[in-house]
């Protein structure tokens, strides 16, 4: 079974077609990017993956199932056990989605606690584990700190703790690497591969940028307007694209 499957998604915004007649799969273990540029659909995909369209007046059709639940379906109890227990999702901002009032340890505990009959202390020591999990040095004293006590590459980090905490089956990276430099940008991506590599946990990574792509995935999904124009293997996408779009989107690139 796969691992996400999608048939005919569409998202609508108004008279706003931000998604239309999407279709694709993840196999267990798979990376998929989705790349375009913005306004192409990437992330209004990746928030239907989740269910986060729900309540905000968007429509939503077709089908998607994610760790076989049908997510356009699914009552708010069985999404509440969806996200962050079986699919978890990195946002683009890590200072907004972090609360600046909490430590960071306290608030990756809490969504740990969401998910497991576990003690404040058990899940606290859950925190410092996934923390350092994810590079950052002396976990256990900086799982203390506020999110404004970390540089723009270790919040990131924290997101990633964040989504790993309750070992999810699929990760989505919504532009993970937008606000960093190149130097923390290759840090990010590195560690998501090693973290691929040790859980085995599958990775949508949504970016505009087609060089952060090759280097994270195995096949590639590229958008525009809302629609698919080309997928397949990344290198055998990148290194031949059949769609102009996708030579234009290479061609952008920074060499």
């Amino acid at each position: 079974m796969s691992l996400v499957d999608v048939r005919d998604l569409s998202v609508s915004f108004g008279a706003v077609d931000a998604v239309r007649g999407l279709s694709f799969s993840l196999e267990p273990g798979g990376a998929l990017g989705i790349v375009g540029e913005s306004g192409s659909g990437k992330s209004a995909t990746a928030y239907a993956l989740l269910g986060l369209h729900r309540g905000t007046g968007a429509e939503v059709g077709g089908s998607v199932r994610v760790a076989g639940v049908d997510v356009h379906h699914a009552g708010d109890a069985e999404l509440r056990a969806l996200r962050g227990a079986k699919a978890a999702m990195v946002f683009q901002d890590p200072l907004s989605s972090l609360d600046p009032y909490y430590a960071v340890g306290d608030q990756i505990a809490q969504v740990y606690r969401v998910h497991h009959r576990v003690s404040r202390r058990a899940a606290r020591a859950r925190a410092v584990e996934v923390l350092d999990r994810v590079r950052i040095p002396d976990a256990a004293r900086r799982a203390r700190s506020r999110p404004h006590e970390f540089s723009g590459g270790m919040r990131q980090r924290a997101l990633i703790a964040m989504a790993l905490a309750c070992e999810p089956q699929l990760l989505i990276a919504d532009e993970p690497t937008t606000a960093l430099d190149v130097t923390v940008q290759a840090q990010i991506l590195d560690l998501l591969h090693q973290l691929r590599q040790e859980t085995g946990t599958g990775l949508i990574l949504v970016t505009h940028d087609v060089g952060v792509a090759a280097e994270s995935v195995d096949e590639v999904l590229v958008m525009r307007d809302g629609r698919a124009v080309e997928r397949g293997d990344v290198g055998a996408v990148l290194s031949a694209p059949r769609e102009p779009y996708t030579r234009a989107l290479l061609a952008a690139v920074p060499r």
